[in-house]
């Protein structure tokens, strides 16, 4: 989850530069949303120990 959210954030970069605010602004929300799910589910894990019911 973490790594499609350095994903979305690379293209966000991207798409900044060259211009394209709608899709970079997109792109970053994405990547913010992917991020803090992947967080939480860190440590919703973490906390579990991986024991998933």
């Amino acid at each position: 989850m973490i790594r499609l959210a350095a994903t979305f954030l690379i293209i966000a970069l991207i798409a900044a530069v060259l211009g394209m605010v709608g899709i970079a602004g997109l792109a970053a929300n994405i990547a913010w949303t992917l991020f803090v799910v992947g967080l939480i589910l860190a440590v919703v894990f973490a906390l579990l120990g991986r024991r998933v019911v």
